[in-house]
């Protein structure tokens, strides 16, 4: 269970995270610097995930003042690789043009990313480095994970204005909502996934 979780978590984040990208809305924060890291510098969106997900690795590590968890490299990596595979089929496909396609595209991004970043991070197992900083954060501030993960949105809004990533209003909602659609599926996987007392 815990592994089948982990991997359709990764799976619809991914997918998530494309279909934002691709809305022409404006990706989140930190999905709209990994496409302007992308289009100014060059490699793939996904090869930018895994390299700023390496250098997240070493921030936690230093917060926690644990080992740096290598493990959160490996989901970098396939969460990378899938975000670029989406990408590649959708992108010839999927081109709204009417506002209306466009926020269609854009509302079920943004519930993709709640719904796969809840699912994996359900099964405990090697988050993702910039979930796990929103986790850590959470700790720190003695915060919902809301406000957490708003914070850290607004810090790569910024380096996503300095790289020319796609930011409009679509980064505005996300800024606003992301944390609240987390939270939202975060409970709610976490209900579904409740052993009933006494199970073993």
């Amino acid at each position: 269970m815990t592994y089948l979780l982990y991997v359709i978590g990764i799976v619809i984040l991914a997918l998530g995270i494309s279909l934002t990208i691709l809305s022409g809305l404006g990706a989140s924060p930190f999905d709209a610097l990994l496409v302007g890291l992308s289009e100014s510098i060059g490699l793939t969106v996904g090869s930018w995930e895994i390299i700023i997900a390496f250098i997240l690795i070493g921030c936690n590590a230093l917060l926690v003042k644990q080992r740096p968890e290598l493990f959160g490299l490996l989901t970098a990596m396939i969460t990378g690789i899938s975000i670029d595979t989406w990408l590649f089929l959708l992108d010839d496909f999927l081109m709204p043009i009417a506002w209306y396609s466009q926020g269609a595209c854009f509302l079920f991004g943004l519930t993709g990313i709640g719904l796969g970043t809840a699912l994996y991070l359900q099964s405990n197992f090697a988050a993702i480095p910039i979930d796990r900083l929103t986790l850590i954060l959470k700790e720190w501030l003695r915060s919902s994970i809301t406000l957490a993960r708003s914070f850290l949105y607004l810090l790569f809004l910024i380096l996503a204005y300095l790289f020319n990533g796609p930011i409009g209003i679509g980064t505005l909602l996300t800024v606003i909502l992301g944390g609240v659609v987390l939270h939202y599926f975060m409970n709610r996987v976490e209900r579904m996934t409740r052993r009933p007392a006494g199970s073993s």
